[in-house]
């Protein structure tokens, strides 16, 4: 399976009469995509503004990021949701690479986030670094909450496809092929080198706190094996509200960090055998049933070596733990990467569960560590909504001074555990 990925780099957004790409600067037809996106069910009014880094712009309440793109051969769009069912992960795809869609409107759940484009908010959000296209998404009233939230998800998703057609024609300024053939094929390549398989833990937990593979809702599958380049094409989405800060965002899931890094090492150092989707659920049995099928998988894979991420925190790191105890009871070395809930002065206990088989820890920061946020010259969406986000509290946003304090939890990114952002600390 192979997918190549053609990048165009975005350096500036406008307004124009027609959405496209031009010197660098992606242009939207603002009422056009408008329009397009008022058709979707359940939606009462749209509105499109753009956060550029540097300027002193925040975004809040932000519900997933997402990257326009448009597929120039094989499955399109994110299949099983925005278009029927197909195989992704193989084909070409146009990028507009540096551009990002964010979606914000009135609070869905209080695990929603903030990205600030400048000063000291920027440093912690991979956010503040993108072209930022936002998407301010107002529902009509009488909706459940699950049902806002699928509003929202869905029409961020066509926000970003019809703004990706901005890429069909469009100058290319890099090309990157991502592939590897089945098991067989790649131990014969490479005989020598230890085969590492991927496990990624999905949050699976309703209550506004699930993923999607192929538009089927994580609480509904067992352990799953993709190949990388799926995820890569849009397989996986968010369709959560979990705490900002470590909530993988559609857009981090298309260019999911752990993969792309093991691309780099696979036929050098590693052979990469796979990608192991686990859902992480709230029952016990839900959790043992999940544990024990993602080791099986590993095994079967011929695993030598695993690297696990969490989604989440919490009840999640039992399920992070033991998967890890499975592996190292069978053999097979396991390194575990996760964020800390380690309370404002660092010092409380960084999970909620250990085991002395986890033994390679990588920290992707502390939810917990308190941030002083300058005021903004433009709000895009509401600073009050701090008081009803995870890492907010009521106060935390001074409307006298304009600014605002809370924790990592707040920040979209901030912590995220595929090694999105920030650098990270090894633990032995």
């Amino acid at each position: 399976m192979k997918l190549q990925v053609n990048r165009i780099f975005i350096k500036d957004l406008a307004f124009g009469e027609e959405t496209k790409v031009e010197n660098h600067t992606l242009f939207i037809n603002k009422e056009r995509i408008v329009n397009e996106l008022k058709k979707e069910p359940g939606v009462k009014d749209i509105d499109i503004d753009f956060a550029k880094p540097g300027e002193k712009t925040r975004i809040i309440p932000v519900k997933d990021v997402i990257e326009p793109r448009v597929k120039i051969k094989g499955a399109k769009g994110f299949a099983g949701v925005t278009t029927d069912v197909a195989q992704l992960g193989e084909g070409i795809v146009n990028v507009l690479y540096g551009a990002a869609v964010v979606t914000i409107g009135d609070i869905v759940g209080f695990q929603e986030g903030v990205i600030d484009m400048w000063g000291e908010g920027a440093k912690w959000t991979p956010f503040s670094k993108t072209y930022n296209i936002v998407v301010d998404i107002k529902v009509v009233e009488g909706l459940h909450p699950h049902e806002h939230e699928e509003v929202v998800r869905l029409v961020g998703l066509k926000a970003s496809e019809l703004i990706g057609e901005a890429g069909r024609n469009a100058k290319i300024d890099e090309t990157v092929e991502y592939g590897i053939g089945d098991n067989d094929e790649e131990t014969k390549k490479y005989p020598n080198l230890p085969k590492v398989v991927y496990v990624e833990m999905l949050i699976s937990q309703g209550l506004l706190h699930d993923g999607y593979i192929y538009g089927t809702c994580t609480r509904q599958t067992l352990p799953t094996l993709i190949h990388p380049n799926e995820e890569l094409d849009g397989a996986v989405i968010s369709g959560n509200c979990v705490a900002a800060c470590d909530k993988i965002t559609t857009y981090q899931h298309q260019n999911n960090a752990c993969i792309l890094d093991l691309y780099n090492r696979h036929g050098k150092d590693i052979n990469f055998v796979g990608v192991v989707l686990t859902p992480e659920l709230t029952t016990l049995a839900g959790k043992f049933r999940c544990c024990d099928y993602t080791a099986k998988l590993c095994k079967l894979l011929g695993a030598d070596g695993v690297i696990v991420s969490e989604e989440g925190y919490g009840n999640p790191d039992s399920d992070l733990v033991m998967i890890c105890t499975r592996l190292e009871k069978q053999g097979i070395k396991t390194v575990l990467v996760t964020d800390e809930c380690s309370g404002w002065d660092g010092m409380s206990q960084p999970l909620t569960d250990t085991s002395k088989e986890s033994v390679a820890v990588i920290s992707t920061g502390n939810v917990s560590h308190v941030v002083h946020l300058e005021k903004a010259d433009k709000v895009l969406g509401d600073s009050e909504a701090i008081a009803n986000l995870a890492g907010g509290w009521d106060g935390a946003y001074n409307s006298e001074s304009g600014t605002l304090d809370c924790e990592l939890n707040a920040v979209i990114g901030a912590t995220s555990e595929i090694g999105y952002h920030n650098a990270t600390v090894e633990l032995y």
